[in-house]
């Protein structure tokens, strides 16, 4: 389902914690909403998912309006919205397969028609075998499956994820987010993700818009905005990029950093360049010495994404010569970045 958000502002007090903010959602895609603390993202999932009505602006599902339906169709319309949340918010009282139940029981549905859905949702999250399982006796990860086949049950066209890989380790993440991805495929969902981690952002969305004090600083397909980065926030956080454990379709590893000082430059490339010898070209053809201080390639929505931070040491004329060459030849080239 596309969704789209037309001008969206949200106050508390003095606080703009939403502040004039339209995106377009893609149908069928994974999206990623990106910031820091106090950056907003919270807040706008909650508007987002109808959970909070905005100040002004305008939210569509499809070609429909919905921030302003009457209180019986707003909760219809809740009902085909899935969440999950950091915390997994289980009942401890109910095992595994009573919480999934729960939101068919809120909608009336038939106790034959819920163990039904009950027993193919803990099939598709592959907890098969745990359906009286008390929540106390669940890993975090096991968890975080039980919320999201609750957040399935009565098939929704979206799903928002606000933080959920936050409280797993960086294995119990990959896995959570891998299966995410086949759910967005096979269900035909639009996944909106909410996060602070941008490992999560590479790993699995398509699409990413970044925060900052309540404002889209920067957004569109993730592999472009890795390669070319046009916001400090963004590049603050490609900069501070953390491994994980055998990332969801990336052969590589992270960037890897042997050298605390110096790194004037940053250079990103992507596709084919990732595998030419570029930068020695450059220092054949100008007098200039490349000295590279960090560097790696990341798997990016399929394609691949090259990081370098380095210096390019020599006379000001012959280092100006050799940028001007690099971004011929299709490198972005950043100077005087945040480092790794």
């Amino acid at each position: 389902m596309h969704i789209s958000l037309q001008e969206l502002r949200r106050t508390y007090g003095t606080l703009h914690a939403v502040n004039d903010i339209s995106l377009e959602i893609p149908d069928n895609s994974i999206y990623g909403i990106i910031g820091k603390s106090g950056a907003g993202k919270s807040t706008l999932v909650r508007l987002i998912s109808l959970l909070e009505t905005p100040d002004n602006g305008n939210i569509f599902y499809a070609s429909k309006r919905v921030d302003n339906l009457p209180k019986d169709q707003m909760i219809a319309q809740r009902r085909k919205v899935g969440m999950i949340f950091q915390n997994f918010n289980l009942f401890s009282s109910r095992n595994a397969g009573e919480n999934i139940a729960y939101p068919l029981e809120i909608a009336g549905v038939d106790k034959k028609t819920i163990a039904a859905r009950v027993d193919e949702l803990l099939d598709i999250v592959e907890l098969t075998g745990r359906k009286n399982a008390p929540v106390s006796t669940l890993s975090g990860g096991q968890k975080q499956r039980v919320a999201i086949a609750r957040s399935l049950a009565n098939h929704p066209d979206v799903l928002f994820c606000d933080e959920a890989t936050s409280a797993l380790d960086p294995q119990t993440t990959r896995s959570i987010l891998a299966l995410l991805k086949d759910l967005k495929h096979k269900m035909n969902l639009t996944v909106v993700m909410i996060t602070h981690q941008m490992e999560v952002v590479r790993d699995a969305c398509e699409y990413v818009a970044v925060l900052d004090d309540g404002l889209v600083v920067e957004t569109g397909k993730v592999a472009d905005v890795f390669a070319s980065p046009m916001s400090n926030t963004t590049r603050e956080f490609l900069a501070n990029l953390t491994p994980l454990a055998n990332p969801v379709d990336s052969k590589y590893n992270d960037l890897v950093r042997w050298s605390d000082e110096g790194g004037r430059f940053t250079l990103r490339f992507r596709g084919t360049l990732t595998g030419e010898p570029v930068l020695s070209r450059i220092q054949k053809k100008y007098d200039v010495e490349i000295n590279i201080r960090a560097g790696g390639i990341q798997s990016v929505s399929g394609e691949d994404v090259g990081t370098l931070i380095c210096d390019i040491i020599g006379e000001h004329d012959e280092v100006d010569k050799a940028v001007a060459a690099l971004k011929l030849s299709g490198i972005i080239v950043e100077e005087e970045s945040i480092h790794v």
